[in-house]
């Protein structure tokens, strides 16, 4: 058995593994070969015309896609594996596929606006997704489910709802024991709000393929983050400024909601108008009503009080453009919640563009800002960006909140692999850049004494 790493390999985005079970001549039975996720490159130009490549496989001969969870950078690019030839089975949790439909079709626009801008054909268009879904099934946590000769069985993975990562059964052609690989897709930074605690790691791990994206980063505790927003509105609304926060549409943003409910509703911050621009994140939140059964009981136990997480006074939720264009002309003081999570597309880039020049205004950076992205660049305290080719003078404040990071840091990294220190024969660090992963890399040899690869684009190993 062979796994390359064609993604999120010494960098975040566009998470892609490739796993080959050679045949067996004596039952004739061929090879098989899985995907465990399939998503887009995000951040400046250069990483993003890699989703223009052909793929590395032939996507004829791929029989299933396992979908840790449906962030775009690592489904991102099923439609167009679909559209190359693709004819497998896709398996996720129900949420993550009901979440997949919806982001899918969102990207299809963004996608067609970078073909244009890089002068490629389109990666996909509605068809592919709308027959790609045909082909996705969905399997609940803890429910082994056969795929092939491989068996799959997700667990909470607590990143976002319906988040797993995935343990991999396969026969072995040597001692005839199973090998089990576990496949960590985005670790949470638990407990998070809504989705509750991450599940921990079965002890009898043989292969371990893990993230990093905070592999050298202690959070700030999540108790702290609440107070920290609490402060933003109350400074907003002293300057008479304009609160804008980039959020990822799902789940952040459905955290945000659920903490503003909190601190609405006990009183803790001003009355004043808090905007809802994003039309995705406005649908993925009706999904997250619609698959309750994965809340947290805390949630469960609000939501049967007759409280609705989402919903408070002062809430306006914008769908249309027209909507949008007019909280302009509302007066602040105000808050803007827009995507995108990292100013590279969306609302958000028209409210920074008015806004960020005023020294009376805020921008609150609450999630992972990859490389070459607009918020990244505000993050690293860039004093003039670029908006739509015009340039922007950057005199707001900016303040970033490392408690509502959707990714475990180091210690809860090193917590969460214990288990499977003693049996685990290797431990690759994916989906992470160079400082996190050397420095997670080195404690976990250190703290664990494992055994631990960081694997480059392409690499393959031999799993045995």
């Amino acid at each position: 058995m062979k796994l390359t790493f064609h993604g999120a390999a010494q960098q975040v985005t566009g998470s892609n593994y490739l796993l080959e079970l050679d045949g067996d001549p004596s039952t004739g039975s061929g090879p098989e070969k899985i995907l465990i996720d399939c998503g887009l490159h995000q951040g400046s130009s250069f990483v993003e015309k890699h989703n223009f490549d052909p793929f590395p496989y032939n996507p004829k001969e791929i029989s299933a896609v396992i979908v840790t969870h449906p962030h775009v950078d690592h489904i991102g690019l099923l439609p167009k594996l679909y559209r190359d030839g693709f004819r497998g089975t896709v398996l996720s949790t129900p949420p993550a596929k009901d979440f997949g439909n919806l982001l899918l079709l969102d990207s299809e626009h963004i996608l067609i606006e970078a073909a244009e801008r890089f002068q490629m054909p389109y990666l996909y268009g509605i068809r592919e997704v709308e027959e790609l879904m045909t082909r996705w099934q969905t399997a609940e946590y803890l429910q082994p489910t056969k795929v092939g000769k491989f068996t799959v069985t997700f667990y909470n993975a607590g990143h976002i709802l319906g988040s797993a990562f995935v343990i991999i059964e396969a026969p072995s052609t040597g001692s005839g024991q199973a090998i089990k690989i576990l496949f960590s897709g985005d670790l949470g930074n638990s407990p998070a709000p809504i989705i509750g605690k991450r599940q921990d790691p079965p002890e009898d791990v043989d292969y371990c393929v893990i993230e990093s994206t905070y592999g050298n980063r202690v959070h700030e505790p999540m108790v702290e983050r609440k107070s920290v927003l609490e402060d933003m509105i109350e400074d907003t609304v002293r300057r008479k400024g304009i609160l804008m926060i980039p959020a990822f549409a799902m789940e952040r943003t459905q955290e945000l909601l659920y903490e503003l409910n909190e601190l609405v509703e006990n009183d803790r911050i001003p009355k004043i108008p808090i905007y809802l621009d994003s039309p995705l994140a406005i649908k993925l939140t009706e999904v997250y009503n619609r698959h309750h059964k994965y809340w947290d009981a805390a949630s469960m136990k609000q939501m049967k009080s007759g409280d609705e997480l989402f919903k408070f006074p002062g809430l306006r939720m914008t769908l249309t453009t027209e909507e949008s264009k007019h909280i302009n002309k509302v007066p602040p003081p105000k808050v803007i919640i827009a995507g995108a999570g990292m100013s590279n597309a969306g609302r958000i880039l028209h409210h920074e563009k008015l806004y960020l020049s005023d020294p009376n205004n805020s921008l609150l950076i609450i999630g992972y800002q990859a490389e070459g992205t607009l918020g990244r660049r505000l993050l690293n305290g860039e004093k003039e960006v670029s908006i739509f080719g015009e340039k922007i003078a950057v005199r707001c404040q900016i303040k970033t909140i490392g408690g509502y990071s959707a990714h475990a840091d180091q210690p809860q990294l090193l917590e969460w692999l214990g288990p499977i220190r003693q049996k685990v024969k290797k431990v690759f660090l994916t989906h992470g850049e160079s400082d996190n992963q050397t420095g997670l890399k080195q404690k976990l040899v250190d703290d664990l004494a494992v055994s631990v690869e960081i694997p480059a684009q392409g690499d393959s190993y031999d799993i045995i």
